[in-house]
């Protein structure tokens, strides 16, 4: 993913690939087409063995290839090994047809920096980013950490001056009554940037806001960054961060700015999170936080202090989602994924957490204000609660599911039907196997894609791109 990709989509002023998906069913949103849908989809899914060692691990259609890299345990340069739960991920461009890879690892708790103390965030966190060199069939050429110190790095977004957003996904820390914290010496709760080349300088930008982080998203044309938060057991919030500096003229992105939360017109705290047929449109204000990064007493508990910045915009009337996941931009649009909103199907077992519903796909229109319910599962058997999520070069969206049973990856097309593109073989030993970390290649014939586990690993698919709807 490059700057000119980057501009090229931020120029593109239209309704958006999505726009026919009113008319695509009832309640429960388009239409499954299921694997050997006639639109879309790539045919029968059958078992394939990983180039790397010969095991099966995913289920793809006829003539796809994979190798998997970058697994927990291997080595890094100065005596590091690479952690577990690998999450979000982003390609950009690389030398002689390689890809340069930054990805999220969702470690959590005091248990130590994977990198260098002396570079670290907080030197008893155990999360961050590693950054690798690969090529379009997955060898790795280098890889070392990027970013170490902070924790539950979730999922982020590129930025096309050249670096990857990293979002931590909780609000640990010294002043917040949670197992463990009397260990972990800064804060956390914080957005990074790091850098394509190097090192992170591992400085939060606090203006962005001290909430339970998941995804960023940049709209190239305004300057602003839209974020999403994943509060599993509260309502959760689709915020935008303003910087104080246009980032595409500073080359970063500076603390300082301005923080806000969606609102829908003319109707304080709407609630979002179920109730609402795929095609309908909202008209979207957004109101102030004052105060991104309060100062919590010691021994705040972690429900109140996950709900601190939040509940500040929910008084000036933003509207409320259900556990906000990933989100991608893609001309002039921002994408992103409510996991469990949606209404209930009386045939599925709820899920646990805030919302009781399979999945919702969300579009934000930068260039009018317009906020439109794309996709709602109908039933776990279609789409069963997506986390991040990716966009090909014809704009299909690409679904990562971290559901109960089987995950998929998941294709929705622009005319609003969806597919299976990729099952997850289980892993022994791991019942909470999911994909995270979609992200296609320079080019689009890799799909790159992370297996999040404890003994996470990275996974690059290549094939017959031009027979489906990637």
């Amino acid at each position: 993913m490059d700057r000119r990709s980057f501009l090229a989509g931020a120029a593109v002023l239209a309704a958006g690939p999505f726009a026919g998906v009113a008319c695509a069913g009832q309640r429960g949103g388009a239409r499954p087409i299921g694997s050997q849908g006639p639109r879309g989809g790539y045919g029968r899914l059958r078992p394939v063995r990983d180039l790397a060692d010969g095991e099966v691990r995913l289920h793809l259609p006829e003539g796809f290839r994979y190798r998997s890299f970058g697994a927990a345990g291997e080595r890094l340069p100065g005596g590091f090994t690479v952690p577990g739960r690998h999450d979000g991920m982003a390609a950009f461009r690389g030398p002689r047809d390689t890809a340069i890879l930054i990805r999220n690892h969702e470690v959590d708790g005091p248990v130590g920096a994977f990198g260098d103390p002396e570079r670290a965030y907080d030197r008893m966190a155990g999360g961050g980013t590693v950054t690798l060199h690969v090529t379009r069939h997955g060898e790795v050429l280098k890889s070392f950490p990027s970013l170490t110190g902070t924790m539950r790095n979730c999922s982020g977004g590129p930025m096309p001056w050249g670096a990857w957003i990293s979002c931590e996904e909780t609000v640990d820390g010294p002043d917040v009554d949670a197992p463990g914290n009397n260990r972990l010496a800064e804060k956390h709760g914080y957005v990074f940037e790091v850098p394509l080349r190097g090192d992170a300088d591992a400085r939060p930008i606090r203006a962005a806001g001290r909430f339970a982080h998941e995804a960023a998203a940049f709209d190239p044309s305004t300057g602003t960054l839209y974020l999403t938060e994943d509060n599993v057991h509260a309502p959760s919030g689709f915020y935008r961060y303003v910087p104080p500096q246009d980032p595409m003229r500073a080359g970063r992105l500076l603390d300082g700015g301005k923080l806000q939360m969606l609102a829908v017109d003319g109707e304080p705290g709407a609630d979002l999170a179920r109730g609402h047929r795929a095609g309908t449109t909202f008209a979207a204000t957004w109101v102030d936080v004052d105060d991104p990064d309060p100062s919590l007493p010691r021994g705040t508990s972690r429900a109140a202090a996950e709900r601190a910045v939040g509940d500040q915009g929910r008084e000036a009337g933003a509207a409320v989602f259900s556990r906000l996941e990933g989100a991608v931009h893609h001309q002039g649009t921002v994408y992103f994924v409510s996991t469990q909103g949606g209404d209930p199907d009386p045939g599925d077992d709820p899920p646990d957490g805030f919302g009781d519903g399979r999945g919702q796909v969300w579009a934000y229109e930068t260039w009018n204000g317009t906020l439109r319910l794309v996709y709602q599962s109908p039933r776990a058997a279609a789409l069963d609660l997506p986390d991040n999520v990716t966009v090909s070069n014809r704009g299909t969206l690409v679904l990562c599911e971290d559901g109960g049973g089987d995950n998929y990856l998941r294709g929705l097309t622009r005319d609003g039907e969806i597919f299976d593109f990729c099952r997850l073989e289980p892993v022994r030993g791991d019942s909470g196997a999911e994909f995270a970390g979609s992200t296609f290649g320079p080019g689009g014939r890799t799909l790159y894609v992370n297996v999040q586990t404890v003994r996470g690993r990275s996974i690059a698919i290549w094939g017959p791109w031009q027979r489906g709807a990637f």
